[in-house]
């Protein structure tokens, strides 16, 4: 998990590898550059919004990107520790783009609106902790269960269809946490660079995940995997016994590859974690 500011480290290893020049690194956070993601083949007319979705703890202001005809599979987004910025719209809008409705949420409404890290990526880490300490399980379930009410009552969103959800960082452990909320609704549960996945108390994300009937998308950072080398065996033998398909893997990408704004974005493993993320969702949600 995002517990302390580990992303320039993360930039001089990708450095040491071969994986980024510091030159590209520069061009990266340049303005404009961090935020172009790969246009989408077919992509469908959208139309996007900024919401304010009630839930027992107060009102939530999210962003709703959906197919501007007819109707599609809902997918919920949980946001790294950086929280509801232009990158995830932009990751929610190719979603959106590809067939699909999507909430991307602030999970720190509790505390403030969007954008609650001041400096976007590049905010110290530290000053962001005190916003993720302030969720746990029970505000974790309680607001998946009221993001996904609030997703049924679109008329963009099928109902015939199974939901799909999906983390980054912190937001992986939500995602889990999501299929345990509403097993009924969540058919597909995805995530990126998650921490705390796998911890050794009995509502462990990946123990609640495992007592549902979602497939899976667990993709896992390379210097995670290191720090932490058998959380993949457990995750593997969990779901396995559970008896539900899981896809695990891990990418060469460091802790935050995959947002686009991220100081060790790295392209070509984040559309490899983009595209095996469609398929899981072709799959589940269909």
């Amino acid at each position: 998990m995002c517990d302390q500011d580990h992303f320039e480290k993360d930039r001089q290893e990708y450095e040491a590898r071969g994986l980024v020049t510091r030159k590209q690194f520069g061009m990266m956070l340049g303005a404009g550059v961090a935020m172009m993601l790969p246009k989408v083949a077919n992509a469908v007319a959208v139309a996007e919004s900024d919401v304010m979705v009630k839930t027992p703890d107060g009102t939530a202001d999210c962003y709703f990107v959906h197919p501007s005809s007819g109707t599609a599979p809902a997918v919920l987004v949980w946001p790294d520790i950086f929280g509801l910025r232009p990158a995830f719209r932009d990751m929610g809008k190719r979603l959106a783009e590809s067939g699909y409705s999507v909430l991307v949420v602030n999970p720190f409404y509790r505390v403030k609106k969007a954008p609650t890290a001041e400096q976007g990526s590049k905010t110290p880490i530290p000053q962001l902790l005190p916003l993720a300490q302030a969720l746990n399980e029970s505000t974790q379930m309680t607001d998946a269960k009221a993001f996904i009410a609030w997703l049924d009552q679109q008329g963009s969103v099928a109902k015939n269809r199974k939901v799909g959800t999906q983390g980054y960082c912190m937001g992986g452990p939500m995602a889990f946490r999501t299929s345990a909320a509403v097993p009924d609704r969540v058919g597909a549960v995805a995530s990126f660079h998650g921490g705390g996945l796998v911890t050794d108390m009995p509502n462990s994300p990946h123990l609640q995940a495992s007592k549902t009937k979602a497939q899976f998308l667990i993709a896992i950072a390379s210097n995670d995997d290191a720090q932490r080398p058998k959380e993949k065996d457990v995750l593997k033998e969990t779901f396995a016994k559970a008896n539900l398909p899981a896809e695990i893997e891990v990418y060469k990408g460091a802790h935050g590859w995959c947002p686009p704004d991220s100081q060790v974005y790295l392209e070509p493993d984040a559309e490899k974690a983009w595209s095996r993320l469609l398929a899981l969702y072709g799959k589940a949600l269909a």
